[in-house]
């Protein structure tokens, strides 16, 4: 579903002869929609691979119109003289998503289009083949070169949210029509690597990986760490559009307990050491600490906050919550920019006569009120001055205003290892935060904070933004703040709200000017 020009090389040097992808990223190169009924053929360093394009008006028919009109489109390529369709889709359309069992199944859809194919076959106007033999039966479409795309609907969850409402207006302006047409295919949205962009939860996950695989490298490929490596590349977890994708916690969690299954291979005996480097590729170090039974990740960019807390033996990262954000669905779903709905492909709404797709589905839902969006990302102490009047329900929405905040704050960072631990000393204006990482993973963080420029009545209040619970001693004693981490976000039922984990916020008085929080980290 998505293509770069380099994968041909790559693909041609694994022994692929032949891929099939979308015709929308044919068509965004201009080629004309009624020549897409045959292989191409498309090279990368002189490496040579075919390519099919998949039919999206067979996409959006099959399981969802009846086959009826199946086989009436199948006729209309014939007359035109099209020598090959090609269909490739995803297998819950028949029956995973909601109302297609019923449709699929039990209203007889299935039976019919096999009965249909069958006919068709049977008269002589269609023959079922494999890419294989249509490769060396059907004459080549000629050469293509392909930009980087992916489908249209990716194209469009890829953009951040104004975007994404922009281009939703965009269409529906354009028109139905218009937009089915050839210049629909040149309205576009982001690449599709953007939600690396969108989401730094995504891309943590991803340089973490691609970090890893280059540390497996060196260490000669141990079998056990790659395995654990090539697991954590499934895909799933580091995108969001219809599905759940990223917004799901346990899929996350499974990508970074394949993480820290390969870390700790990787690192099995190692002692305590600390890296500055550029790990998430933005541009600003981060302070990388590990050992043979954690991995941490320290943002100085951020105010000191840890990104990542992983313990290799229960291949857990504490820190591993989504930040709850604004998205273009949310408007949508509240009626706010119901105009800027973008028009149905034709084909894909059912109607009376077939069955709506998840397209349709995502479309009808309806939200009361906007959920609550974070005022900054989320990760392990994240540190904060309240005002005095702040109440748990008004902070837990997010719609506040702290008396001071670090969160977005670069500091200065000193790093100071021993063979017993690493010291991290974050200074900004106003506070020193001092983080000492064990050898065996147990953390101490320990703050003090300039008391004559704060408010008396004030609070000074690190959230902590758990995944997974941990035992915390907070001295000296502290009142702690506590509520569950939820998103709304679409899936093919509509909105999930989904707990992503847990804010803990110890507050103390602003008048005491230091207090220390320590996780005691057992095997």
């Amino acid at each position: 579903r998505v293509w770069e020009p380099e994968l041909a090389a790559d693909l041609a040097l694994a022994g692929v002869r032949y891929v099939l992808v979308d015709d929308r990223h044919f068509l965004v190169s201009g080629f004309a929609g009624d020549r897409l009924h045959a292989p191409f053929w498309t090279e990368s360093d002189g490496k040579r691979v075919a390519l099919f394009p998949i039919d999206e008006r067979l996409r959006y028919l099959i399981p969802f119109q009846p086959p009826a009109d199946i086989a009436a489109y199948l006729r209309q390529l014939r007359e035109r003289g099209a020598p090959l369709a090609v269909f490739v889709d995803d297998g819950e359309k028949f029956g995973g998503w909601p109302g297609t069992k019923e449709w699929v199944y039990d209203r007889g859809w299935l039976a019919q289009f096999l009965d249909a194919m069958g006919a068709l076959v049977a008269s002589g106007e269609i023959r079922l083949t494999t890419p294989a033999t249509a490769l060396a039966e059907v004459p080549s479409g000629g050469l293509a070169y392909l930009p980087t795309a992916s489908y249209r609907e990716m194209e469009g969850w890829a953009l951040p949210p104004d975007a994404a409402l922009r281009l939703a207006r965009l269409e529906r302006d354009l028109g139905e029509e218009r937009l089915a047409g050839p210049d629909g295919a040149l309205v576009r949205g982001a690449h599709w690597r953007n939600f690396f962009v969108r989401y730094p939860e995504s891309n943590r996950m991803h340089k973490k990986m691609q970090a890893l695989s280059a540390l497996c490298r060196r260490a000669g490929e141990p079998a056990a760490a790659r395995r654990a490596i090539g697991r954590a590349q499934c895909n799933d977890a580091y995108w969001h559009g219809v599905f759940g994708g990223l917004y799901l916690p346990h899929l996350r969690h499974a990508i970074w307990h394949q993480l820290a299954l390969a870390e700790g291979e990787l690192r099995r005996g190692a002692p305590l050491a600390v890296e500055r480097v550029d790990l998430d590729g933005d541009g600003f170090e981060e302070i990388w600490i590990h050992a043979a039974g954690f991995s941490a990740v320290v943002s100085p960019r951020r105010g000191g906050v840890i990104e990542e807390y992983t313990r290799f033996g229960n291949g857990v990262n504490y820190a591993a919550v989504v930040t709850r954000r604004f998205e273009a669905y949310h408007a949508l779903a509240r009626g706010e920019a119901a105009q800027a709905a973008a028009p149905v492909p034709d084909g894909a709404d059912g109607g009376e006569s077939g069955a709506p797709s998840i397209h349709d589905i995502e479309k009808r839902v309806r939200l009361d009120r906007l959920p609550p969006v974070d005022r900054d990302g989320r990760a392990l102490f994240v540190d904060r001055v309240l005002p005095a009047d702040l109440t748990l329900d008004v902070y837990a929405s997010g719609e506040y205003e702290p008396v001071v905040s670090w969160a977005a704050e670069p500091v200065a960072a000193e790093v100071r290892a021993t063979g017993e631990a690493v010291e991290v000393t974050c200074r900004a204006l106003g506070l020193e935060k001092r983080l000492r990482f064990a050898a065996g993973g147990g953390l101490t963080v320990t703050y003090r904070w300039d008391a004559a420029r704060l408010p008396a009545t004030a609070w000074f209040a690190p959230e902590i933004s758990l995944a997974h619970p941990l035992e915390l001693m907070c001295a000296p004693e502290a009142d702690v703040w506590s509520f569950p981490i939820a998103t709304v976000s679409k899936s093919e039922r509509g909105l999930d709200e989904t707990v992503q984990g847990r804010s803990l916020t110890p507050r103390w008085p602003a008048a005491l000017g230091e207090a220390r929080i320590e996780i005691p980290w057992t095997r």
